[in-house]
């Protein structure tokens, strides 16, 4: 408890969770330990070096404390922390109230007088310890080591130096500037990258889009266009040998719609399921050619139509 209330800069018995770096003008404390301190508004004063004289004191009435705790306790026999600590609370309030013997009040007329209206209410939400884990230089992968997994980071931060804070259950990762430029939830199991799509260049981004999606995808994107478009993709997908040698071109179905509307490719897709002939370049080659407007015999409507008569036409020869 004391280590928590005092920091000594010099003697080891004090924990190096308080103090990074020893200095007798400048101590470096630790990230966490210093932000706990933050977070609960309080402020956090080595004690001075070589001699301390306040670290004794408080240690002292921690130790006597345990002492008249244990010789109490000693006999008693307990089957659960619940009933071991009621015991303990009561028995603590007792040495509360209990007067003192040289002065006048006790322990608790003390807090009363003195520290309850010192007291502020405690922060909303409790403080979350973490580790501090600095990374001198971010990979061209732009993914950062910690306990066994890889975290993302914007790739743009190639060869800079990052800091790692893990929590219990999040990972977050901050710049030189100390801004937060990645948060994780912390992996314990499963793929060891953890990557956010944001943090990736434009062409990885566009390339683990394209293999996250199947055929179920893009049926489902066919269908959002229109039913010919729909059957035109799953012709598409049910022709190939393997349903993935259709992906870039069912694709390439589902971007036409951002440059030809879907009104326009579902009408190509029909055209195209009425032709028999459903493949990408037909597609193409329907919307390129505006043939998606006009109907499928008006190509053919010249073949329907009488020869006229000429001198060169030869009659009745073959009949």
């Amino acid at each position: 408890m004391a280590d928590r209330l005092y920091i000594n800069n010099h003697f080891t018995l004090n924990c190096k969770t308080a103090v990074v770096h020893t200095n007798l003008y400048n101590p470096e404390l630790n990230h966490a330990y210093r932000d706990l301190a933050r977070h609960y508004q309080v402020a956090i004063i080595p004690a001075r070096v070589k001699k301390p004289r306040d670290k004794p004191t408080v240690e002292s009435g921690v130790g006597w404390l345990e002492t008249w705790l244990l010789e109490w306790l000693k006999d008693k026999i307990y089957h659960s922390f619940e009933a071991l600590n009621a015991d303990i609370k009561d028995r603590v309030l007792e040495l509360a109230e209990r007067p003192f013997k040289h002065r006048s009040g006790s322990r608790s007329s003390n807090f009363t007088a003195l520290d309850k209206p010192a007291l502020r209410p405690l922060p909303k939400d409790p403080f979350e310890y973490y580790e501090t884990l600095p990374v001198k230089t971010v990979p061209n992968n732009y993914h950062v080591y910690y306990d066994g997994f890889y975290y993302s980071v914007p790739y743009t931060l190639y060869k800079d130096s990052v800091t790692i804070h893990a929590y219990a259950k999040k990972i977050e990762i901050f710049n030189t500037k100390g801004e937060r430029v990645a948060l994780h939830i912390r992996k314990f199991s499963g793929r060891r990258y953890a990557t956010e799509i944001n943090h990736m260049p434009a062409n990885h981004r566009a390339i683990r889009e394209f293999n996250q999606y199947d055929g179920t995808h893009y049926r489902y994107r066919a269908s959002s266009i229109g039913q010919n478009a729909y059957r035109f993709v799953d012709t598409l997908l049910k022709s190939a040998d393997f349903e993935e040698q259709a992906y870039k071109s069912c694709m390439a179905v589902v971007n036409f719609s951002k440059q030809y509307g879907n009104t326009r490719v579902d009408n190509a897709c029909k055209k195209a399921l009425d032709l028999n002939s459903v493949t990408y370049t037909t597609l193409k080659n329907i919307l390129k050619n505006n043939q998606d407007k006009k109907p499928v015999n008006a190509e053919h409507s010249d073949a329907d139509t009488p020869t006229p008569s000429h001198e060169n036409l030869r009659v009745g020869e073959w009949e």
